[in-house]
């Protein structure tokens, strides 16, 4: 979403508005670069952020944060091996989180269920910044690189008091990779 004063979709917006917004309150996951403040977010343009909020994206499992990762570091044309990567556990608090428990559910706001692993952002982007802009924290939706669902959430809707860091570890690549044998993306 290129055009940041591009009209919203009006039917998305109401199809959004009418679903039930939930409270989430556990334990989530995310992989960052050793060193960089897992709970900072940032506008990535990922599948869920069209680039113009700060959005922290974590999974409800540890085996989903770290195939979220390695995915991304697999596109890179040499895996890096001196770079390190920490898997952090993170306690947090939502109230007004949307939710999509699967494919299913999603698809009627014009997500592709089978292009939905690939890199084309552009549908997901929108509700993204629709829920957004409807006031919702966060958005919990299926993971397209490990069975199980992500957590997404816009940074500025939360109180900082609602999200804290818990265990961190140093990623095995070698490890993980023959022990889970991660579903390609």
């Amino acid at each position: 979403m290129s055009d940041l004063r591009r009209s919203r979709d009006l039917a998305l917006l109401d199809a959004l508005d009418a679903l039930e917004r939930i409270a989430f309150d556990g334990i989530v996951w995310r992989v960052v670069r050793e060193g960089r403040d897992p709970l900072l977010g940032q506008a990535t343009a990922g599948r869920w952020d069209p680039g113009h909020f700060d959005v922290l994206y974590t999974s409800l499992e540890r085996n989903g944060a770290i195939a979220e990762m390695y995915f991304q570091l697999s596109r890179q044309p040499v895996f890096p091996s001196k770079i390190r990567f920490a898997l952090n556990e993170i306690a947090i608090t939502t109230k007004n989180t949307l939710k999509f428990a699967d494919l299913r559910g999603l698809e009627p706001l014009g997500v592709d269920r089978d292009a939905y692993s690939s890199l084309n952002y552009e549908r997901t982007q929108l509700i993204g910044d629709a829920a957004k802009f409807l006031g919702f924290d966060g958005i919990i939706a299926p993971s397209a690189r490990w069975p199980c669902l992500n957590l997404v959430v816009f940074t500025d809707e939360i109180p900082p008091e609602a999200i804290e860091l818990g265990n961190t570890s140093i990623i095995d690549w070698r490890a993980w990779r023959e022990e889970e044998k991660p579903k390609a993306g």
